[in-house]
């Protein structure tokens, strides 16, 4: 909101040497939060001058200039820069006769863009000063021809300064407004809270003009669709000027409050709403009464209706819009815009105003259903005050009698059935429990009356009837909160809370972070990918899994929730290596998102204070899908850069198990890994992650399936893992004991075993492990070797052990007894023999 500084002292008193940054501090110290200052950005010489005489001189360029002789001040005084009182000056333009008075600006003067006025040779003159335009003192963006002061109805003395003529030393200090205090959108609301921070006697301006009711109007209120109960509109107030001169000219005070308010001038009747608006904060509207057909009817849309609105476009209805209509069908979309059959034009004689109150939640619907926000529905939407409509008719009718020449008539209609406010009730004590400072019971009653409040004080607390402009106030938390802004926020000490006793962290918490510490310290790192992603990107790596679609997606081709996070690494993957990152060991942690079946949540959440009832909570409930846990990582490119005498080693599937096994570890398990081939992932590269002594199932890691990965231009070669963190949590021991460190030197031999094709790797070193007994304390798989001296559809899988006794240094004989136990029992399940 910006706040010219003559119009705020109409209502409130100010220090002679106010500025607009003086302004802003006061009102910070209530809430207001400061954005900055305005002005014309014009300072002087700038003075009233009068054309004695012109020459019209034709130029080569096909231009013709004006060669002007302009007195700028009285007859044989000097001028404001000190000069002569008649100077030459050169102008384009030809909007002007000779005896025209206009706006000079002299020599020294400055105009908005650092724009400096000095004596310059134009066209073979010596042009001293120059006449303005309204777009070069930035009044408007008229620049088609200078200013004739005559046509602002102006006869001023020549020589007069011309900045305080026409307000351009006027000043504008601009807030940020926040979304529970709409009445700060109007000089009214924001010279009240000057007066809240100063306090200066605040004049509110609704008693600028007497209130008179018309009738005889025809008007009916009929809303067949109310929102949640309340009617669009409970307040609705029509008045009739006759005989108005549209022509007439704005006065120059209105043009220079409302430019330096951010509104343009537009015409006469138009700028009079907008600046009773800015005034009281009630929007107003104004019809071409002689293009109204019949009376007036409040409703809501009807299937396939549009309206024509004032900025010309044509708009479908919707049956939540709220119109104003007449005879002839809709001429009004309510508390937006209005429409263009009814348009106050250069012919309008006779006006219909309008001021109303609408139901917020409509009006805001409407706004943005249509994309068409306005400085109307901006207030609308915040909250205007229901009692104020009347004053904004009457403060219309009364500047287009002054100003327009027009006459009040008895013809107009009015509606009311505004809803009374319930008393919020507020303990006494209530507001020292709930900030830490203790208030007086007269304090608290003189800040509750302060701000509008009615307060009536009973035993133990108080009775407060909010003001009509501040539907904010709704709970007694409300009312402490405005306690506590008028009196000060430097009254509230600083504490710091005592954090209450606990038992730290959960199980599930604990073992969160250690599997994400442990993937960041060996190399990975984590990313956090969007969760939403397209039906495809769902069916990379499951057939038929159902998915929670978005009602309302951010984009369309992204309308699922995931239900795995492999989607998300891989796109991530895909824009690294677009910029030439190409060496990835990336992971998140997340959920997903598992319905049991597609379920579709209906109807619509209520909205302001109303609470949601239980069986709307349940319908919702029902529609909340299971959320497990996920771990994803994600590999490309080296996993050792090539260096002198390093060779470059690229990832493989042995990184995404590996990469398993720390977060299994983390937790206190050891992975078992066999083959596996899921969806999405390489047939013959690809192992099933289990744990426990179940050999519960907890993901897949291993390579990409290569057709997926060329399809996100990724290379062939791409590891990948997802775990379910839920069933490893599961299966995680409740105390992790630590490993058994060994004193006494080790024994160490290799065992190469012929096994048929088909036996898994894992399935023989869990056999090694359970036959060489307790002595062995590692067994690792060197080597898989299918070829020369292996018989046909077998291989060779070579094994490091490592032995080693807690009491004493093992023999090599009593390794190899331990080995040869283990080679024994390969044999007897698996058929096992020694390789020769």
């Amino acid at each position: 909101m910006r706040v010219p500084l003559s119009w705020l002292a109409d209502y409130v008193d100010l220090p002679g040497d106010v500025t607009p940054e003086s302004v802003m501090a006061e009102l910070v110290k209530v809430g207001l939060e400061e954005e900055g200052s305005h002005g014309f950005g014009v300072t002087g010489p700038v003075v009233v001058g009068q054309v004695l005489e012109f020459i019209p001189e034709p130029q080569s360029n096909g231009k013709t200039i004006r060669w002007c002789q302009v007195r700028v001040a009285a007859e044989g005084q000097k001028a404001a820069d000190g000069g002569d009182d008649v100077r030459g000056i050169v102008c384009g333009a030809s909007n002007f006769e000779v005896g025209d008075k206009v706006v000079v600006c002299l020599p020294g003067a400055v105009l908005p863009g650092d724009f400096h006025i000095a004596a310059r040779s134009t066209y073979g003159h010596i042009s001293d000063g120059m006449m303005a335009s309204a777009r070069e003192l930035n009044l408007s963006e008229d620049h088609a021809g200078i200013i004739r002061l005559h046509e602002l109805g102006l006869d001023p003395k020549v020589g007069t300064d011309a900045l305080e003529l026409l307000h351009l030393d006027d000043e504008a200090a601009e807030v940020n407004v926040t979304p529970d205090r709409g009445y700060c959108f109007s000089m009214r609301g924001i010279a009240r809270e000057y007066s809240h921070a100063t306090g200066a006697d605040f004049r509110d301006p609704k008693s600028n003009a007497h209130i008179e009711a018309g009738h005889g109007f025809a008007l009916t209120i009929n809303d067949e669709a109310p929102i949640r109960g309340r009617r669009g509109t409970d307040r609705f107030v029509l008045r009739v000027v006759k005989g108005v001169d549209v022509s007439r000219p704005t006065p120059a005070w209105m043009v220079s409050r409302l430019k330096l308010a951010g509104m343009r001038s537009v015409s006469l009747v138009v700028d009079i709403t907008n600046y009773v608006m800015l005034e009281l904060g009630q929007p107003t509207h104004a019809y071409d009464l002689d293009k109204v057909k019949g009376g007036l009817t409040v409703r809501r849309a009807k299937a396939g209706e549009t309206l024509k609105t004032l900025d010309g476009q044509v708009r479908k209805l919707d049956p939540e819009d709220l119109l104003i209509t007449d005879e002839s069908g809709p001429i009004g979309l309510a508390g937006v815009m209005g429409g263009e059959d009814t348009e106050v034009t250069s012919t309008t004689q006779n006006v219909l105003v309008e001021a109303a109150h609408f139901e917020p939640i409509t009006i805001a619907r409407s706004a943005r259903r249509h994309r068409l926000p306005s400085e109307a529905s901006k207030r609308y939407e915040r909250g205007v005050d229901p009692m104020m409509a009347d004053n904004a008719a009457a403060r219309v009718v009364q500047l287009l009698e002054v100003h327009a020449g027009g006459a009040a008539d008895s013809l107009g209609a009015e509606f009311k059935d505004l809803q009374q406010v319930q008393p919020i009730w507020l303990p006494a004590d209530f507001a020292a429990d709930l900030v830490g400072v203790i208030y007086a019971s007269e304090e608290i009653e003189k800040v509750l009356l302060e701000v509008g409040c009615v307060v009536a004080a009973v035993d133990g607390g108080y009775e407060v009837i909010p003001p009509s402009w501040r539907p904010d106030l709704t709970h007694k938390t409300d009312l402490v909160e405005e306690i506590a802004r008028i009196t000060g926020y430097d009254r509230i000490p600083s504490r710091l809370p005592v954090a209450p006793p606990g038992r730290g962290l959960t199980t599930k918490q604990k073992r969160r972070r250690a599997i994400l510490g442990a993937l960041a310290g060996s190399g990975h790192v984590e990313v956090l990918t969007y969760p939403f992603i397209s039906e495809a990107q769902n069916q990379l790596f499951s057939e038929g899994q159902p998915a929670v679609k978005l009602a309302n997606a951010l984009q369309a081709e992204f309308g699922e929730m995931r239900t795995t996070i492999l989607p998300g690494l891989i796109e991530a993957a895909r824009r690294n290596f677009s910029r030439g990152l190409t060496d990835l060991a990336i992971f998140e942690e997340g959920s997903v998102f598992l319905p049991a079946k597609t379920i579709v949540a209906t109807g619509k959440l209520p909205v302001g204070n109303q609470l949601p009832s239980a069986a709307e909570l349940a319908t919702l409930n029902a529609t909340i899908p299971a959320q497990p846990g996920r771990l994803a990582a994600l590999f490309t490119g080296d996993r050792v850069n090539q260096g002198v005498g390093i060779q470059s080693q690229s990832v493989s599937y042995q990184d995404a198990i590996q990469a398993a096994r720390i977060a299994a570890h983390a937790v206190g398990l050891e992975l078992t890994v066999r083959q596996a081939s899921p969806k999405g992932y390489h047939p013959g590269r690809t192992a099933e992650l289990l744990v426990g002594a179940d050999m519960v199932s907890v993901g897949f890691a291993g390579e990409l399936d290569p057709n997926l990965t060329a399809a996100n231009d990724l290379p062939r070669r791409v590891a990948a893992l997802e775990i379910n963190l839920e069933a490893l949590y599961a299966a995680a021991p409740e105390v992790i004991q630590a490993g058994f460190i060994g004193t006494y030197p080790a024994a160490t031999q290799d065992l190469s075993l012929v096994v048929a094709n088909e036996i898994p790797a894992g399935d023989i070193r869990a056999v090694i492990l359970e036959g060489a007994g307790e002595l062995l304390e590692q067994v690792t798989l060197v080597d898989d070797y299918r070829g020369d001296n292996v018989a046909a559809g077998h291989k060779s899988l070579t094994f490091a052990l490592r032995f080693r006794a807690a009491d004493r240094t093992l023999t090599q004989v009593e390794a190899s007894e331990s080995r040869d136990k283990a080679v024994a029992l390969a044999n007897a399940k698996y058929g096992a023999t020694l390789r020769a």
